[in-house]
C-alpha cells in the first residue's frame, strides 16, 4: 500500500482550487444559482468557448430539480423541453401525449457533467451577497459579483468578501430573485419590468408559469439577465411546480441571447 503522504493531499487540493478561483476571477459571465436554468445557460455558454463561472450557494446543484417533487425523485417535461433532454442525451419516456418522464438524479448530473467538461467552473458553497456596479459611458451597468463562503453569510460572520469581475450576471437563484433584489435595494435603480422594482411571484399555474418562465428570461437592467423562476419572480408571474420545460429553456434561452452581445 502506497505510503500517502496527508500534506501532498491537501496541497493538491488547496493549489488547485486557488489556480480555479484565479482563472474565474475575470469572466465573460457569471452565474448565481446552480438549477436547472443555470446549469444550461452554463453549458451552452461554455460550449461556445466564452469563459463561465457559476455560484452555488449549497453544497448540492441542481436547485428544485434535483429532489423532484417531494422527494419524489422523478420529473416532467412538456414539449417545449423535451429537445434538452434528447440533446443532452437524457433518458425519458413519454407517460402521456404531451409529458415526458426522466430520473431527476440523471438529469442533474448529466447537465452538471456536460457544463463543466464544456468549460464552466462550478463554485458550491459560495454566496453572492452583492453586485458591482459601475458607471460606464455615463451609465450604469452590472460588472460582477461579490462572493462569499455560504457559511460566513448563514453565521452572519464579519468576514470580508472577494470579487469577481464578468461581462454579464444571470440571476437564476429561484424563487427569491436575490441577485436582482440585491441591486434594486441597494442601488435604487429601475429594473426593466412593469412596475420597475422585483414585482414578485403569484401563485401556481402551471401552463401560464411555464411560458412566462421563458418569456421573461431576459435582461431586467444593463448587464444582468433573470433566468428560471428568478424570471418570473421578477417579472411578476406565476410559480409551474414539478415540471421542467421552461426552467431548461429558459436557460438556453439567456445563453444565446448573451452569447449573440458578446460576439457583437
Amino acid at each position: 500500500m502506497q505510503n500517502l503522504s496527508e500534506v501532498l493531499i491537501s496541497e493538491a487540493i488547496i493549489n488547485s482550487f486557488m489556480e480555479k478561483l484565479k482563472k474565474h476571477l475575470e469572466n465573460d459571465v457569471a452565474i448565481v444559482g446552480g438549477g436547472p436554468s443555470g446549469l444550461v445557460a452554463a453549458y451552452y455558454l461554455a460550449r461556445e468557448g466564452f469563459k463561465v463561472a457559476l455560484f452555488e450557494r449549497k453544497l448540492s446543484i441542481g436547485g428544485g430539480m434535483w429532489a423532484g417533487a417531494m422527494f419524489f425523485n422523478e420529473i416532467v417535461v412538456q414539449e417545449m423541453g423535451r429537445e434538452i433532454l434528447e440533446e443532452f442525451g437524457i433518458s425519458y419516456k413519454e407517460y402521456s401525449p404531451g409529458y415526458y418522464v426522466a430520473d431527476a438524479v440523471e438529469a442533474v448530473t448529466t447537465i452538471a457533467s456536460k457544463a463543466v467538461k464544456a468549460g464552466a467552473a462550478i463554485f458550491n458553497g459560495m454566496t453572492a451577497e452583492d453586485v458591482v456596479l459601475k458607471r460606464i459611458n455615463g451609465n450604469y451597468k452590472v460588472c460582477g459579483l461579490v462572493i462569499n463562503w455560504t457559511t460566513v453569510d448563514t453565521n452572519h460572520l464579519m468576514v470580508d468578501p472577494l470579487v469577481i469581475t464578468s461581462k454579464f450576471v444571470i440571476d437564476a437563484t429561484g424563487h427569491d430573485a436575490t441577485v436582482v433584489s440585491t441591486l434594486q435595494r441597494k442601488a435604487g435603480i429601475r429594473l426593466d419590468t412593469e412596475t420597475g422594482c422585483v414585482v414578485g411571484e403569484k401563485p401556481l399555474w402551471a401552463s401560464v408559469g411555464e411560458e412566462d418562465t421563458v418569456k421573461n428570461s431576459r435582461e431586467v437592467f444593463p448587464g444582468i439577465y433573470v433566468s428560471g423562476m428568478a424570471a418570473n419572480a421578477t417579472c411578476g408571474s406565476h410559480r409551474m411546480g414539478p415540471v421542467f420545460g421552461g426552467m431548461l429553456m429558459s436557460g438556453k434561452k439567456v445563453a444565446k441571447e448573451i452569447a449573440g452581445k458578446l460576439r457583437a
